[in-house]
């Protein structure tokens, strides 16, 4: 049998992958709902929280920093946008791009959305020590920058 899925105790099939996905999925679904009284989507949060930690950023450098394709990243801003929490203006040094700011109402939701998140996250953490919590960022990071490079020739 593959390295990648192997039988659990109960036999079973199992890979980590499928627990990956079980697990966005169930976040998607609750930060949803923690996010919908300010009608920020669980695909946008992340996005107004970057640019909350970096502004001016250009949608771009909001692409590269966050590993997600710049057509998602300008459905993102543009919902954002929308919504008033962001706005946008030419990047002067490169008229190509568009640097992103929060706008007043964008900065005031941000406390909230870190709270709703940080519900999320508390709820994720439940029966996880601080040490085994390090050790899981650790090894998802690994993962992560595994399925991120590139081949090398």
């Amino acid at each position: 049998m593959s390295e990648h899925w192997r039988q659990n105790d109960k036999g079973a099939v199992e890979s980590h992958g499928q627990y990956i996905s079980a697990i966005y999925r169930h976040m998607q679904v609750l930060i949803t709902s923690e996010l919908a009284p300010y009608r920020i989507g669980s695909g946008q949060y992340i996005f107004l929280m970057a640019i909350a930690l970096q502004q001016p950023i250009t949608q771009k450098e909001l692409s590269e920093k966050l590993l997600i394709d710049k057509t998602t990243t300008a459905k993102a801003i543009s919902k954002l946008e929308a919504e008033g929490y962001v706005w946008r203006e030419a990047d002067p040094a490169d008229n190509r791009y568009h640097l992103l700011y929060l706008t007043e109402s964008g900065r005031q939701v941000v406390p909230e959305v870190q709270e709703a998140l940080g519900h999320v996250k508390n709820k994720t953490r439940k029966g996880i020590t601080d040490e085994e919590y390090d050790l899981l960022i650790n090894l998802l990071k690994i993962v992560l920058r595994n399925l991120t490079e590139q081949k090398e020739t």
